[in-house]
């Protein structure tokens, strides 16, 4: 999972990764499993795995619907890890701190919280 910098009010997914350049600072060896949000990126990078979108007016093939089937199964993890970090009320509402940074680092504070609850578990 990549956590990048805090930005102010919604931002989509893709134009956040555009803006910061997300993928290209992760090695190529490395897989990068993303959600439809950041479909197109596909293009740019070798290493992406986005899931297969069915065809208009047509169906996935098996193969497609398998492939989809283990993405979804791996990201599962790190969406399960997101809903733990924000179980943490703080960096799920309304962030009103004047203080520069602090949210990046309430953020990592939640982070860190959640992993060790889970080693703790």
């Amino acid at each position: 999972m990549v956590l990048s910098k805090a930005r102010e009010g919604k931002v989509h997914d893709k134009r956040a990764h555009d803006e910061d350049d997300i993928a290209g600072a992760i090695p190529e060896e490395i897989p990068i499993e993303v959600d439809s949000g950041f479909l197109g990126l596909q293009k740019q990078y070798d290493n992406i795995c986005v899931p297969h979108r069915k065809p208009k007016g047509g169906e996935l093939s098996e193969s497609q619907k398998e492939e989809n089937r283990l993405l979804s199964s791996s990201r599962v993890v790190c969406e399960n890890a997101l809903a733990g970090v924000k179980r943490y009320g703080a960096v799920s509402q309304i962030y009103r701190n004047p203080i520069a940074d602090f949210d990046d680092g309430l953020m990592l504070t939640a982070a860190g919280l959640w992993n060790f609850y889970l080693i703790a578990a």
